[in-house]
């Protein structure tokens, strides 16, 4: 092997080794993935119908209630029934908190609002007993007002299939 040879092949390994330094080395990590919450938000936005002074949209500040979202609608009319209606639950962004009013019903005939029964009224569906409603009425109590039927899954002791034996006569208005 001439000099030359060598050479070109010392320079082949050098480079060889500079690729693989450069190449096999660990990447810098991306930046990390932001994912906007709630806490994150400076405030939330909840519907607010029926028997207040302003209804419509309302922005209140994350953490508020269903007093707080109904004092930023004006607060209650007249016709309110303020009973009707959980004050310290929480409110969450996106969620609707209506407002019944004196003798007026948005619950369809024959149908039990999960928001609005009491624990004895959640007794007349099928399969609900007193230990249930009163697991029902806590759960919307600890967790603020049902949004969907199928919210009712978070409550123990409800499953697909009592869901399924329920479903259709309830509502959430």
């Amino acid at each position: 092997m001439d000099r030359l040879q060598i050479f070109m092949a010392a320079a082949v390994v050098v480079l060889a080794a500079l690729a693989g330094l450069w190449f096999g080395s660990d990447p810098e990590p991306p930046p990390p993935l932001r994912i906007n919450t709630q806490a994150d938000l400076s405030e939330i936005t909840v519907h607010v119908a029926g028997e207040v002074v302003s209804p419509g949209l309302v922005r209140i500040p994350p953490g508020s209630r269903v007093a707080d979202a109904i004092a930023a609608a004006g607060g209650f009319t007249p016709a309110a029934e303020p009973a009707t209606l959980n004050l310290a639950a929480p409110v969450a962004d996106g969620q609707q908190v209506v407002v019944g009013g004196a003798g007026s019903s948005d619950v369809p005939s024959g149908k039990v609002s999960l928001n609005r029964a009491s624990a004895a009224e959640l007794e007349v569906l099928n399969g609900v007993g007193p230990v249930l409603a009163s697991r029902i009425v806590a759960y919307r109590e600890a967790n603020g007002l049902f949004t969907a039927v199928e919210d009712l899954l978070g409550v123990s002791g409800i499953g697909e299939a009592k869901l399924a034996t329920i479903r259709e006569t309830v509502v959430v208005p």
